[in-house]
């Protein structure tokens, strides 16, 4: 504390970017503000509850850089949280896409749904959305497909193809369409896309009394569930806005903590989708409401031409940075839309924060009883070790990653493992050795704790490797009962065992650890006795060697295709008893 209150003493009443470390000089947040001094000075004074709280019990160290301007702590802070990942910028992790409906700008236009947008070079005229749901925005362009008979195929066929034969393509590829139609069918679908359904659903109806009148009754049934899906799906709330101005609108609502964010997207004076989001406040709700915003049009967003946002937010800031018009009107007609959008974040948060608190309970906090179970300082990050082998072959070894309560799957790793396969001890030294050699080689991130899936005898074996290699990291496994099942952790030195209540959130914790690990592992183990392990189980049995093996690689591809043969067939290639010896092998274990 006295480090950080030098520091403090230090900060200029300047804009820019500050990161808290913890002890291991992670950067656990950054954040930005108008003036570093007071911004960081009140991490320190008086007292904080929820997830600022827990930030402020992990810093150890904080860095600082000054900017120019306050836009260019916001563009810093933006580049340093892709850069640092830090835990408690949680919703900055959420780098989901979504699609858009383009009608391409070609001579024979079709429909697709697409999601990498690249806002300099997409035609804004002709790129409709975002739709937050993937399945709406397909359910549309099939809807206009078989509506308008578009060109379907990614390139031009040498002769027309099924959807000419049915009707739903002109057949662009052998005949010689007029442009005026494509003409009138692009100017059609725009008005759809835009909000405008009349001129379709005038189409649809007239076609179903068509096929009505000529007692084609299951096409016109077909037809009116198309009407109805136009109807009831896309027939979205209108709004007294009277102009066509693409916008998006913000709104929030904050309660115990928590933050509940919905986004409007206004198209063509009508609310086309909703996207809303909820996350733990840990800065001030005006700079989470800012950062949120500033983030969401880095998701490959097309930008609209007015933003609506509550007064709360710093409209010229974001305008700077974003580019476009972005207003917090105090009245009117804009005001009561951003009211509603903060009416519905107040009624998905009610709705949500049951389920937010069982999953806080779930992983936040049965992280934290395991920390002070084993009396860890910290316990961000825990690495899990599973071991796996058939009759001492195929062995392998999978790691799994928990961070802040929660798997990191792109962290997982497998391992082929090389020594004596028998040797169990052996197998859990050597993984442990290829991992920890690796950190410490690439300046990877450590654990705060290992988990292997052993007793005493493996958890002695990780301490000696971590031990070789000048690594203090606290190393616990898990203890069975008679059931086969975790009851208890074994931890500290000399090594006792802690009971562990079945009906706590920790007991749950390390459950759903466990499997994760063990499942991991196992279907590593079965993928490559699956598909990657002929060579191996060739060379494991006897009475074949490098020319046989080499004869069988050739005429067979994987494990499943010599299970299905014949000794009789495979006696053409080996001997007639080692044939018998492989497929006996073979069905030891279902592969």
């Amino acid at each position: 504390m006295d480090k950080i209150k030098q520091k403090l003493s230090l900060l200029p009443y300047k804009p820019g970017c500050y990161l808290m470390k913890n002890k291991n000089g992670v950067v656990i947040y950054v954040g930005k503000a108008k003036k570093l001094k007071n911004r960081v000075s009140s991490y320190f004074r008086g007292t904080h509850t929820g997830k600022t709280a827990k930030l402020v019990s992990e810093i150890d160290d904080f860095e600082y850089v000054v900017v120019g301007s306050e836009t260019e702590s916001l563009i810093l802070e933006i580049n340093l949280i892709k850069k640092y990942d830090p835990k408690y910028n949680i919703l900055l992790r959420d780098d989901k896409s979504y699609p858009y409906i383009e009608l391409t700008n070609d001579n024979y236009p079709r429909l697709l749904v697409v999601r990498n947008v690249n806002r300099k070079k997409s035609n804004r005229n002709r790129m409709f959305g975002p739709y937050p749901n993937a399945t709406a925005a397909k359910e549309v362009v099939n809807l206009l497909n078989r509506v308008y008979p578009l060109r379907k195929c990614s390139t031009l066929e040498k002769k027309p193809c099924l959807y000419y034969h049915i009707g739903e393509c002109l057949g662009y590829c052998a005949n010689n369409v007029d442009k005026s139609v494509i003409k009138n069918m692009e100017n059609e679908i725009i008005r759809f896309l835009k909000g405008d359904h009349s001129c379709i659903t005038k189409k649809i109806t007239d076609e179903m009394l068509k096929e009505s009148s000529l007692m084609h009754y299951e096409k016109a049934k077909e037809l009116k569930e198309m009407l109805d899906y136009i109807n009831v799906t896309l027939t979205k709330q209108k709004v007294e806005i009277q102009d066509s101005i693409d916008r998006d609108v913000f709104g929030f609502y904050e309660e115990k903590g928590y933050l509940s964010i919905v986004v409007f997207f206004i198209r063509g004076g009508k609310i086309v989708e909703r996207y809303s989001n909820f996350l733990p406040i840990v800065d001030s709700i005006d700079e989470e409401l800012t950062r949120f915003i500033a983030k969401f049009y880095n998701k490959n967003i097309l930008l609209p031409k007015e933003i609506l946002v509550p007064s709360i937010v710093n409209q010229s800031l974001l305008e700077d940075y974003l580019k476009v018009s972005v207003k917090n009107p105090i009245k009117g007609v804009k005001k009561k839309i951003i009211d509603m959008a903060c009416n519905n974040a107040s009624v998905i948060l009610k709705e949500q924060f049951e389920l937010i608190i069982r999953d806080e309970n779930r992983t936040t906090v049965a992280n934290m009883e395991l920390q002070n179970m084993l009396k860890l300082d910290i316990l961000n990050r825990i690495e899990l070790f599973d071991n796996s082998h058939l009759f001492g072959s195929y062995s392998v070894s999978g790691m799994v990653v928990f961070k802040d309560g929660k798997p990191n799957k792109n962290e997982y790793r497998k391992y082929k493992i090389k020594v004596d396969t028998n040797d169990e001890y052996g197998m859990m030294r050597e993984v442990i050795y290829r991992r920890y050699f690796r950190v410490l080689k690439d300046n990877l991130e450590r654990p705060d704790l290992i988990i292997v899936d052993g007793g005493v005898g493996q958890i002695h074996v990780a301490r000696e490797v971590l031990s070789s290699l000048n690594m203090n990291i606290p190393v616990v496994g898990l203890a069975k009962n008679d059931k086969h099942s975790t009851d208890a952790l074994l931890a500290f030195d000399p090594i006792v065992e802690l009971k562990v209540d079945k009906k706590s959130n920790l007991f749950y914790y390390l459950e759903r650890m466990q499997d994760e690990v063990h499942n991991f592992t196992i279907n590593y183990h079965k993928q490559i006795r699956s598909k990657g392990s002929l060579e191996s189980v060739l060379d494991n049995v006897e009475g074949i060697g490098s020319v046989r093996k080499k004869e069988l690689l050739k005429k067979y591809k994987s494990l499943s295709k010599i299970k299905s043969t014949s000794v009789e067939e495979l006696s053409s290639l080996i001997p007639k008893n080692v044939a018998q010896e492989l497929l006996d092998f073979l069905n030891t274990e279902e592969l």
